[in-house]
C-alpha cells in the first residue's frame, strides 16, 4: 500500500469520524452535563468502538451481511432501539434540574467508557462505512502493521474530534446556556437521537 493511498484511507477516516450522528451528540450532551474528564472517558470508548467495527469490517464484516441480510437488519434494529431508550430516558429526566455543587460528581470513567462503547456499536453506520472504506482502497495482502496503523488512525480521529466535542461543550458559558434551558435542550437532545435510532433501523 503507498503513502499515498494510506493518506486518502485515513482522510476517509477522520470524516467519517466528525460526521453528525449518535457518538457527536453523546459527546455533546456529556461534556456540558459531566465536563471534559468524563467526555474524554467517553470519547476512548467511542474510539474502540470504532476499532471493532473497522476489526470486523476487515475481516469480512460486509460479506456476510450481503451473504446474511437479515443479521444486518437485526443489527440496525437492536442499535435503533438502543438509542431510541436512551432518548427516552432523556426526556423522561428532562425536567429535572442540574444539581448545582461546589464539586459535581459525574458518573465513573469506567461508566462514561461502557456508554461511549456501546453509543457506537449500536449504529451499525460505521461498520458499513469502514467496510465500503476497506474494500474499495486497501488492496488485498495488505500488511497486518498496516492494516493495525489504519485502525489506530480510526481510533485516534474518533477519540481526538468527540474528545474536542466534549470540550467545547464543557465550557462555563455552553454550561450556563444548558443550565437556564435544561429542559428544553434535553428534549431536542432526546429528539434527535431518537431520530437518529429511528433512521438507523429503518434504513
Amino acid at each position: 500500500m503507498t503513502l499515498a493511498a494510506f493518506l486518502a484511507v485515513s482522510t476517509l477516516l477522520t470524516l467519517g469520524a466528525i460526521s453528525p450522528g449518535p457518538a457527536v451528540l453523546m459527546s455533546a450532551r456529556t461534556g456540558v452535563t459531566e465536563g471534559m474528564r468524563t467526555g474524554f472517558f467517553l470519547a476512548l470508548g467511542i474510539g474502540l468502538g470504532a476499532v471493532i467495527w473497522g476489526g470486523l469490517a476487515l475481516s469480512g464484516l460486509s460479506a456476510l451481511f450481503v451473504w446474511a441480510p437479515s443479521l444486518l437488519w437485526a443489527f440496525k434494529i437492536a442499535g435503533g432501539l438502543y438509542l431510541v431508550w436512551m432518548a427516552v430516558q432523556m426526556w423522561r429526566h428532562a425536567s429535572e434540574p442540574l444539581v448545582q455543587t461546589a464539586a459535581p460528581v459525574p458518573r465513573s470513567a469506567l461508566s462514561a467508557f461502557r456508554l461511549g462503547l456501546w453509543t457506537q456499536l449500536s449504529n451499525p453506520k460505521p461498520a458499513v462505512t469502514l467496510s465500503a472504506i476497506f474494500i474499495g482502497m486497501v488492496p488485498a495482502g495488505t500488511a497486518v502493521w498496516v492494516l493495525i496503523a489504519l485502525l489506530a488512525v480510526s481510533f485516534t480521529a474518533e477519540t481526538v474530534w468527540n474528545t474536542a466535542v466534549a470540550r467545547i461543550f464543557s465550557l462555563q458559558r455552553m454550561r450556563g446556556i444548558y443550565i437556564g434551558a435544561k429542559s428544553l435542550i434535553d428534549r431536542c437532545f432526546g429528539g434527535l437521537l431518537a431520530a437518529l435510532g429511528i433512521k438507523i433501523a429503518t434504513t
